[in-house]
């Protein structure tokens, strides 16, 4: 089974990646390297994306998988956007905390969001033809957080056709029907053709 470096510090990503590509490669979080975190200078996903499958590559020499993802809200101009993990600079709890400030002024179909995710997998650092995918997840921020699951903004997150929010699914439901879970489901596609 061919080695894939996970070129996350994020224990919830290396989680649901394991998760889901467990059986077609052998994971390896870039943690157990020694590979540090790269700062994160693209003004896209797929370029952050990029930048960090490739730091990982050229750290470890194996194929590196590097995910981008975040929360969009339309009705804050895309906010938190690429900046989601880092929205308040002070972690989940606070992030959370910001964005319902933040949409405190919105109601109905202004409280609209999406969560997306780009996917890469270079086989090594100057690889010319990365596989990309990209899933997104749609649904709405809630005016108050449930659920214990999940990490990020899943406490706010309330998918489309569903009552619950994120962080109330199990682990199997959310790795069906997320952004994550559907670029996985297409990344593993585009690894086998």
């Amino acid at each position: 089974m061919p080695r894939l470096i996970i070129a996350s510090h994020n224990q919830g990503k290396i989680r649901e990646f394991a998760e889901i590509l467990g059986n077609h490669w052998e994971i390896s979080p870039q943690g157990d390297h020694g590979v540090p975190e790269v700062a994160e200078t693209g003004t896209t996903f797929v370029e952050n994306a990029l930048i960090k499958a490739r730091h990982a590559c050229r750290a470890t020499g194996c194929a590196a998988l590097a995910d981008d993802s975040g929360l969009v809200v339309p009705a804050l101009g895309g906010d938190p956007g690429l900046r989601s993990a880092r929205y308040s600079g002070k972690g989940d709890q606070a992030n959370n905390a910001l964005l319902l400030e933040n949409m405190a002024p919105f109601s109905g179909a202004d409280r609209s969001a999406f969560y997306i995710a780009v996917l890469v997998i270079l086989q090594h650092a100057d690889d010319p033809s990365p596989l990309i995918a990209e899933g997104r997840w749609s649904g709405s921020i809630a005016t108050a957080p449930r659920g214990d699951g999940g990490f990020g903004y899943d406490p706010l997150f309330i998918p489309d056709g569903e009552s619950r929010h994120a962080a109330e699914l199990t682990a199997e439901e959310k790795n069906l029907i997320s952004h994550r879970g559907k670029a996985l489901t297409r990344l593993i596609k585009l690894a086998q053709a």
